[in-house]
């Protein structure tokens, strides 16, 4: 996979779940979800304004980074039955030598945590991934974040002892 070749975000659907590749007008739906202050007890920082996530929404809809050294998946999560956006995750897919790894992040808003959503996300993109022909996966997750280790452990990674902006690696290599 030369970095001009990264895949582009595609529908996936999982049993309860449909991942929405994200456009920018999905921000207008999820500002409001993503503005409770729980979500970010671990990540730090402050809820994103209307403003500001339409502004990330457009860089990240672009599929890449600036200088194409990174390709960018993201997905609005939503429940297959109901329509309702439950989460977002993402994809940051690079090549190290020859192998292509992607960076995995998974967040669902505070009112459907604890019902599996994020596993079930996070394991949808990561049967996608693999059909893309992505070799390695990595995740960074607060040490205190049982619920975030949980998904990290379904999805076949291994916690290691680096430590990235006081998050813990996570591996399948």
């Amino acid at each position: 996979m030369a970095a001009r070749d990264f895949p582009v975000a595609e529908l996936v659907e999982t049993e309860r779940l449909v991942l929405e590749p994200l456009r920018v007008e999905h921000a207008d739906e999820m500002a409001p979800l993503l503005r409770d202050e729980r979500l970010h007890e671990y990540i730090g920082g402050e809820p994103a304004t209307l403003e500001q996530l339409r502004s990330r929404y457009a860089r990240q809809a672009t599929g890449r980074s600036p200088d194409g050294t990174e390709g960018w998946l993201n997905w609005i999560v939503r429940h297959r039955e109901t329509g309702e956006a439950v989460g977002t995750v993402q994809a940051t897919v690079r090549l190290d030598g020859d192998r292509s790894v992607a960076e995995l992040a998974w967040v669902v808003v505070a009112p459907e945590q604890g019902r599996g959503y994020a596993a079930e996300a996070a394991a949808g993109m990561v049967g996608w991934l693999d059909r893309q022909g992505i070799q390695a996966l990595i995740a960074h997750v607060h040490p205190d974040h049982r619920a975030s280790a949980r998904v990290a452990e379904r999805l076949g990674l291994r916690a290691t002892d680096v430590l990235v902006d006081g998050e813990r690696r996570w591996a399948a290599l």
